[in-house]
């Protein structure tokens, strides 16, 4: 017996993402993955490409069972959601492909102003960070409609890359000094410091 698709929304803590919660699994657990464009979503997922469509769609994450979508400042949710759901809803519920691959990892591109993105290298510290993070803080992240992800250890800073609703979020910050800096600082007296990368 099939089980009927439910996607319900869900506000996240950035007034310009919404979170769209599946009743099934999107993509396999711990696995997310990001596009900014049609274009950039073209050839890895069809929904993402086809949310695309919407004139007010701006950038769409998916992760587990949830994708986040940001939405242009032009337009209130309260015109969207629904539509959005529905879209959401009878996209899954017909089977059709979220992701048929996941893009590369995005290389460092050398920025225009020759301040290429930093190199990190293995530290001692890096497999205890990454299990710190995954046990307390990315399930969180999560339920927020976001992802964190380890960049490096350098010099007693922690750098890590947010992404999905945690992207730009005005609560990220607060989130990223508090929260997680303390919980690192209380495990590894060797971190000083965390911060995102842009």
């Amino acid at each position: 017996m099939n089980v009927p698709v439910t996607v319900y929304a869900e506000m996240t803590p950035n007034p310009s993402t919404m979170k769209f919660v599946a009743n099934k699994y999107l993509l396999i657990t711990g696995d997310s993955v990001e596009f900014s464009s049609k274009a950039d979503a073209k050839g890895y997922s069809p929904m993402a490409e086809e949310l695309f469509n919407f004139p007010f769609v701006k950038n769409v994450f998916v992760a587990a069972n949830f994708i986040t979508i940001t939405k242009t400042d032009n337009v209130p949710w309260d015109f969207i959601t629904m539509e959005l759901r529905e879209f959401v809803k009878n996209w899954i519920s017909e089977g059709k492909d979220v992701l048929i691959q996941m893009p590369a990892p995005k290389t460092v591109i050398e920025a225009t102003d020759d301040s290429p993105k930093k190199e990190y290298l293995p530290s001692e510290y890096d497999d205890a960070i990454k299990s710190l993070l995954d046990e307390y803080v990315r399930p969180a992240v999560e339920n927020d409609g976001g992802a964190i992800d380890f960049r490096g250890f350098d010099n007693g800073v922690v750098t890590v890359v947010m992404r999905g609703s945690c992207a730009g979020c005005p609560s990220s910050t607060a989130t990223l000094k508090g929260g997680i800096e303390n919980l690192l600082k209380s495990h590894l007296p060797e971190v000083k410091e965390v911060v995102a990368e842009m």
